[in-house]
């Protein structure tokens, strides 16, 4: 049976890995191509070089802004979504693996708002903070920092509830056994939580911390329903950056685009790729 499954194996992977090969491979090494062109069809593409990197790292010229601008307010947002989504996630989580009658209701209510589209989500968030601004003459583009915290009140919003059950079902595969040998050896609730919880759900966390750091860095469509960069693209993050720089309206600014598109996929990868390295080393240990 083995040797039959060996043997067939890559007749029957043969169509996912053109498929593969057809939507993500070949458009992402043409991508990196087009990053060194400027082009406005593949087949006008004509190679300059770097200067579309180094363009693409200078100040705009009606704003004096830079990729590394959209770049800091990215991690800004990032690091404060994460941890807010993660912690009251968790908090949730372990409120709702309690024996309290209703936990499947709000189980429920929780998850709801992550099967919202994002320029929905956008779209109902500006109402309403614009509406509690409104009492203080102002907007939520009227100063960067109410687009700042618009932007992750939104994505807790959207994702505490997502988190939520993942950490649940962490919480649930803890070992009873191990629970009791802590209270036999007198260890309180911080305790039992430090030492024995976290690292039996240390899958959850590698899991959510992915989840909340990738979506983040990447987000787009809240972004440009909510702030659409405003004010002064002060609030543009980079995945609205690029795509502002890339439809800019002239041929000279796709390859600048392409370029940002590159170096965004370089930071994606690398903040993912360490944060697994990291979470998952304490995994092992465990």
């Amino acid at each position: 049976m083995e040797k039959a499954t060996k043997k067939w194996f890559p007749l029957f992977a043969l169509p996912t890995l053109i498929s593969f090969g057809i939507a993500f491979l070949s458009p992402f090494f043409i991508g990196i191509y087009l990053s060194f062109c400027r082009f406005q069809t593949l087949i006008d593409a004509e190679f300059v070089g770097f200067d579309n990197y180094v363009m693409a790292f200078s100040p705009d010229k009606s704003t004096g802004k830079t990729f590394f601008s959209a770049l800091w307010f990215t991690t800004k947002f990032t690091i404060v979504s994460a941890i807010t989504i993660n912690l009251i996630a968790f908090i949730f989580a372990m409120l709702l693996t309690k024996a309290i009658k209703g936990t499947n209701l709000f189980r429920t209510i929780f998850f709801m708002p992550n099967l919202i589209g994002g320029l929905v989500l956008g779209y109902i968030w500006i109402m309403i903070i614009n509406g509690v601004l409104r009492y203080f003459d102002a907007t939520i583009t009227t100063d960067a920092n109410y687009g700042f915290w618009g932007l992750v009140i939104l994505m807790n919003w959207q994702m505490i509830g997502y988190m939520m059950i993942i950490y649940i079902s962490g919480l649930q595969n803890v070992s009873p056994d191990l629970i009791e040998a802590a209270d036999i050896d007198g260890a309180n609730s911080w305790q039992k939580l430090i030492h024995v919880t976290i690292p039996q759900i240390m899958p959850s966390i590698t899991i959510c911390l992915f989840l909340t750091l990738t979506n983040s860095f990447k987000l787009f469509d809240q972004n440009y329903s909510l702030t659409a960069g405003d004010p002064n693209n002060e609030t543009r993050m980079l995945a609205l950056d690029i795509y502002k720089t890339y439809y800019n309206g002239k041929t000279v600014y796709h390859g600048i685009g392409q370029a940002k598109a590159v170096v965004f996929f370089i930071l994606v990868a690398a903040i993912a790729l360490t944060q697994l390295y990291l979470t998952r080393s304490k995994e092992v240990e465990n």
